[in-house]
């Protein structure tokens, strides 16, 4: 119940920051799929969870226990922020929006490894 609770608070501020960064950089929300980069994002996107899905199993049948499940879903996060801010910054022309996913992103990746230290 507590992490659901941390999850959702996670989640609103998240949404409340978003708002607040796009009116303070005056960022138009645009889609990735709306632009040429439409079929490099989907590949990029299954390449990213293919490999991650790999990852996990392969350290499940190796046994190793050193790797937390909970750091294998914060570096996916990390990997597929990145991509994200990448994809914005070269296919959405003339917008500030990959500022605004590169704020997003840092800020729920403290408060993600936040959560994780203390739950």
């Amino acid at each position: 119940m507590k992490f659901l609770a941390i999850v959702l608070i996670i989640i609103l501020l998240t949404l409340g920051l978003e708002v607040v960064f796009n009116k303070l950089l005056g960022v138009e929300k645009k889609k990735i799929a709306d632009t040429p980069g439409r079929e490099v994002d989907r590949r990029g996107r299954k390449i990213i969870l293919v490999s991650i899905i790999f990852l996990l199993i392969l350290s499940n049948v190796f046994n190793f226990s050193f790797l937390d499940t909970k750091w294998w879903w914060l570096g996916y996060f990390i990997i597929l922020a990145g991509f994200q801010i990448f994809m914005e910054w070269k296919y959405i022309k003339n917008s500030k929006q990959y500022l605004t996913t590169i704020i997003l992103s840092i800020s729920c990746l403290v408060m993600l490894i936040l959560a994780i230290r203390y739950i």
